[in-house]
């Protein structure tokens, strides 16, 4: 991307913003919604901006913890709200738009801050390049009339990611991190147990060097993705693999040949 185009984004976001009168922030701690939450605290000002992240049993910790961490080094408001997905029966039940009720949760409890404060407009992070993709979350966006600048200023994600590097945020090339329950076939039931595991398996790779991959979890039996370039660097430790998987309740495990593929879950929709 030229320096132009990043020039020309700056320029629609900042206009963007100069049009919002205040706002609270969906923040995950992923690159797009800090993008987000850094570009209000610049803009709006500390008064005029709130960002919230939802402390949802499918948030990893180091997220939560690199959220908190984000905010407090760029000065930005931040509020941690307890999500209760899990307490919703559709939810649980983990249909094909489980990110649907999911989304529905968060918008509404932080709805319910925008009123609080007065401001005007809750914001997301999505990016242009999310309406291509299957994302049932996004009718919530709608339903809730939440706002995304990125996607309102057709900003994709390898341009936003540029946008975070020029303005020297550190998590500009942080890998995508999904909510666990991502990992977790369509259909079964999700548990907070569930979550543990595969949050327990993810750490423990990546304290073995793969920062990217995912534990599928398909009940007794755990079906891992990394990159496939490092497919053989963790064949090679299957042994250790399937003891520390062991302790984590997986009698089986299995390495995917294909390596890690983003939504592959979503192959079992068409």
């Amino acid at each position: 991307m030229t320096h132009d185009r990043i020039d020309t984004i700056l320029a629609d976001l900042e206009r963007w913003f100069a049009a919002c009168p205040s706002a609270v922030v969906a923040f995950s701690g992923g690159v797009d919604s800090s993008l987000v939450a850094y570009l209000a605290r610049r803009h709006l000002g500390r008064d005029r901006c709130l960002a919230v992240v939802g402390d949802s049993p499918s948030l990893k910790r180091r997220d939560l913890d690199g959220a908190v961490a984000f905010a407090a080094r760029h000065d930005i408001p931040l509020r941690v709200v307890a999500t209760t997905e899990l307490d919703d029966p559709r939810y649980r039940a983990n249909p094909e738009d489980r990110c649907f009720h999911c989304k529905s949760v968060l918008f509404d409890q932080l709805d319910q801050v925008r009123q609080e404060l007065g401001f005007a407009h809750v914001l997301g992070g999505e990016n242009v390049d999310d309406h291509g993709d299957y994302r049932p979350g996004l009718r919530a966006v709608a339903r809730f009339a939440v706002r995304g600048p990125l996607a309102e200023c057709e900003v994709t994600k390898d341009e936003l990611r540029q946008l975070a590097r020029r303005l020297d945020l550190a998590c500009w090339e942080k890998p995508a991190s999904p909510c666990l329950s991502s990992r977790i076939p369509y259909f079964s039931e999700i548990t907070g147990a569930k979550l543990r595991q595969i949050e327990a398996g993810e750490a423990w790779l990546e304290q073995r060097g793969f920062a990217v991959s995912r534990v599928r979890h398909h009940g007794t039996h755990a079906r891992i993705e990394v990159p496939r370039d490092q497919v053989a660097g963790l064949e090679a430790m299957r042994a250790d693999l399937a003891t520390a998987f062991a302790d984590l309740g997986f009698a089986t495990v299995e390495i995917d040949p294909e390596g890690f593929v983003s939504g592959k879950l979503n192959r079992a929709l068409g």
